[in-house]
C-alpha cells in the first residue's frame, strides 16, 4: 500500500478550485477506483460520470494531470504518483458540477449530419453486394465509445471555441463512416466545407493520439475527407472535368 495525494477540481459553473485529498493505493488499482474510493471515505457529494469501467461506454473521461483519458482504463502504475495528481473535468465543454461535464452540444450537433442513405439493393434476393476492402475501411469508425476525449482535445474547441462552427473530430469520423460506406447515396460534401467546418483543422493529430479505441482520426478519416472537398469545390481540373460532362 502507497499513500498517494490527488488534486481533484471540485465546483461547477460558477467557479471551482483544486481539493488534495490523500489517499491509500494499491496494486492495480485505476483512477476511477481512487475517486470512488474518495468519494466514500472522504467526499461523498463528489460528483463523477462512469458507468461499465471497462474502457466500453466513454462515460468516465476526464483530464489526469492535464491529459484527456478514460479513468477506468488509467492505471496507477501508468502516471506518477510520487507527486499529487491532478484530476480535472474536460475544458472543452460547460462544467455541471466536479469533474461532470454537459456534452449535450455532440448530440445536437450528430442530428445536423445528413444519415445513411442506402442505394437500391443490386441482388435478387434484395440484398446488396460489397467490397470486403469497403467494408474493412468504414469498420475502424465504428468503434468509437463517443468518449468525447478527441473533442476535448481538439484545439478548434477548447482553445477557440468555435461550436457553432466545427463538429470536431468525432463528428468527422462519423461523417467518413457515412461517407466512404459503399452503399451510402448522399452528398455531404457541401456541409463539411461550409456548416461543418472541416476547414478549421489543422491535422495536428492531437484526436488520435487521445482515442482510447485506437482509431486513426486523423490520417483516415479527416484527411480524406478534406481530400473529397478540395475535388469537389477547390480542383480546377475537376471543374473543366464536369463543365465537359454537361457538354456532353
Amino acid at each position: 500500500m502507497k499513500t498517494v495525494t490527488f488534486r481533484i477540481s471540485r465546483g461547477d459553473a460558477t467557479g471551482s478550485k483544486l481539493v488534495d485529498y490523500t489517499t491509500e493505493v494499491s496494486e492495480g488499482m485505476v483512477v476511477l477506483d481512487v475517486v470512488h474510493k474518495i468519494q466514500a471515505e472522504q467526499a461523498n457529494d463528489m460528483a463523477c460520470r462512469w458507468n461499465c469501467k471497462a474502457g466500453k461506454c466513454g462515460s468516465c473521461s476526464a483530464e489526469i494531470n492535464g491529459m484527456p483519458k478514460l479513468m477506468c482504463m488509467t492505471r496507477l502504475d501508468q502516471i506518477p504518483i510520487d507527486k499529487p495528481v491532478t484530476i480535472e473535468p474536460m475544458k472543452a465543454f460547460p462544467r455541471l458540477r466536479d469533474l461532470v461535464t454537459d456534452v449535450s452540444w455532440n448530440f445536437r450537433v450528430k442530428k445536423k449530419i445528413k444519415k445513411f442513405n442506402p442505394r437500391p439493393p443490386d441482388a435478387p434476393d434484395g440484398t446488396w453486394r460489397m467490397q470486403q476492402e469497403d467494408i474493412d475501411r468504414v469498420q475502424e469508425f465504428r468503434k468509437c465509445i463517443e468518449c468525447f476525449l478527441c473533442q476535448d482535445v481538439c484545439h478548434v474547441l477548447r482553445d477557440h471555441d468555435k461550436h457553432e462552427e466545427f463538429i470536431g473530430p468525432r463528428y468527422l469520423v462519423y461523417t467518413a463512416a457515412l461517407e466512404m460506406h459503399p452503399l451510402d447515396t448522399e452528398d455531404r460534401l457541401p456541409e463539411l466545407k461550409q456548416a461543418h467546418g472541416i476547414g478549421f483543422c489543422n491535422i495536428t493529430k492531437c484526436c488520435t493520439k487521445v482515442c482510447p479505441e485506437h482509431i486513426t482520426i486523423t490520417d483516415n478519416a479527416i484527411i480524406p475527407l478534406k481530400e473529397r472537398v478540395v475535388d469537389e469545390f477547390y480542383d480546377p481540373l475537376g471543374w473543366l472535368w464536369k463543365l465537359l460532362r454537361k457538354k456532353e
